[in-house]
C-alpha cells in the first residue's frame, strides 16, 4: 500500500486506501485505543495521522490476511507496545519510565563534562 505524503487523512481517504468501509474504520477505533484521531473544525471531523494509518494498515492485515482475532490483534500491539517502552521509546507520545539510577547515571556524566568544559574555558582565557 502506497500512503500519500500528507500529514493528516480523512475518514474516508483511509477507507479508500484499505478498502475498507468507513464504518469498519470507526468500529477498529474503538477497539484499539492506540488510535487516537484529532477532531478538526465544527464538524469535530476525524482526522488521522500516518502513523494512524500504518496502524489501521497492520491490524488490516492481521485481521483480513492473517486471520487474527480482534482480541489477538489487540494482544500482538499490546506486546509491541510494551517491547518499544522497554527499549525507551514511546509510541505515541506518551511519559517513557526510565529507572532513577538511569538517570543518576546521565545527570553525573553531565555534570562532569560541563566541569571538563568550564575548565577547558579557563584554560583558554
Amino acid at each position: 500500500m502506497e500512503i500519500p505524503d500528507k500529514q493528516y487523512f480523512k475518514i474516508g481517504e483511509v477507507a479508500r486506501l484499505l478498502d475498507e468501509p468507513p464504518h469498519v474504520i470507526r468500529y477498529w477505533e474503538s477497539e484499539f485505543p492506540a488510535i487516537k484521531p484529532k477532531r478538526a473544525g465544527t464538524s469535530q471531523q476525524r482526522l488521522y495521522r500516518r502513523e494512524d494509518v500504518e496502524l489501521f494498515w497492520g491490524i488490516r492485515s492481521m485481521l483480513r490476511d492473517r486471520g487474527y482475532t480482534l482480541a489477538g490483534a489487540r494482544k500482538v500491539l499490546r506486546r509491541e507496545d510494551d517491547e518499544a517502552a522497554r527499549e525507551g521509546v514511546g509510541t505515541g507520545g506518551e511519559m517513557v519510565t526510565v529507572p532513577r539510577d538511569a538517570l543518576r547515571a546521565i545527570k553525573d556524566g553531565l555534570t562532569a563534562l560541563r566541569e571538563t568544559l568550564a575548565e577547558k574555558g579557563r584554560l583558554s582565557d
